[in-house]
């Protein structure tokens, strides 16, 4: 897949199968789309996903979209939403952008997608001007789960209230944070149960405070475990908001390497302890739990353990 910051830096001879959009999480809704343009692909249509990216905290940052997108499509373009874009006339957007530049044969959007000038666009103006600039229109309805539509903020609703098996259903994967492991004062290796600290991107929406059953990936393997995300009351002298993992069954040296924390369910919420005797017996009782919840989700993961 290639990989552009700018719309105005694409060029080629090829058509293409484009769809556009925030894409903020690539959630089912999102994949739908890039399942369709997917279709259209040849070697002659190159295959381009547009993500705008409207300069605020999200579910993915730039890199986890882009990896997400790497074998799925030829191009990814993230755009960020400029002033330009934001004024430009929305039959202006159909043909400077879309006719002109990626010389679309086809488009595909969802049924609430809106661009142009004070959102003056949409999938009817797409649509009446199809046979004018070329290209074939798909507009894809919504996926929905649990009988609502899935959206960022559905996503964001069930984070928020740490409710990480949602999120996952509607993802079609499970949330997580990735960070190179940093030194901390070594208590948990202290207290039987040595930790990975991480530090979430700066950019990355976060799940609610607690403790969570998690997978931690390292390297090549993968490994179940717990993890604390939050401020770590307890033991902590500044409120520094950390994922801090313990993985069931790792024994390597993990400083300075990069990791990713999968949230997959939550056990409860961060608490302040009396002293760190209480803070080692709560532990071990989350350790308990997880591996409880590993053993009774055997089977039904979808990502490997050593």
């Amino acid at each position: 897949m290639r990989y552009m910051t700018e719309i105005h830096s694409y060029q080629s001879e090829k058509r293409s199968a484009v769809t556009l959009g925030k894409f903020e999480g690539l959630h089912r809704g999102h994949q739908k789309l890039i399942s369709k343009v997917k279709e259209y692909a040849s070697e002659d249509v190159e295959s381009i996903v547009c993500a705008f990216d409207m300069g605020k905290a999200s579910l993915l940052t730039a890199r986890e979209k882009k990896e997400r997108l790497e074998s799925e499509v030829d191009l990814m373009i993230a755009c960020p939403f400029t002033k330009e874009l934001r004024e430009m006339e929305a039959e202006d957007f159909i043909r400077q952008i879309l006719a002109e530049r990626f010389r679309a044969a086809y488009v595909v959007v969802g049924t609430d997608f809106r661009f142009g000038h004070e959102k003056r666009g949409d999938a009817d103006m797409l649509a009446r001007y199809a046979d004018t600039y070329g290209y074939h229109l798909d507009v894809v309805e919504k996926e929905r789960y649990q009988d609502r539509v899935i959206s960022s903020t559905y996503v964001r609703e069930a984070l928020s209230e740490g409710n990480a098996e949602l999120a996952k259903a509607l993802l079609g994967y499970p949330y997580q944070i990735t960070g190179r492991v940093e030194h901390g004062k070594r208590l948990g290796r202290t207290l039987g149960f040595p930790t990975m600290n991480v530090a979430p991107p700066p950019e990355k929406i976060l799940p609610r405070f607690g403790v969570y059953a998690c997978r931690i990936q390292v390297e090549e393997a993968c490994y179940p475990g717990i993890g604390n995300l939050g401020v770590k009351p307890t033991v902590a002298e500044e409120a520094k908001v950390l994922a801090e993992a313990y993985a069931f069954d790792f024994a390597g040296d993990a400083y300075g390497k990069e990791v990713t924390v999968e949230f997959h369910a939550f056990e409860r919420p961060e608490q302040r302890f009396g002293s760190v005797e209480e803070l080692k017996a709560r532990v071990d009782a989350d350790i308990r739990v997880g591996r409880e919840y590993f053993s009774s989700h055997a089977g039904r993961e979808t990502v490997k353990e050593t």
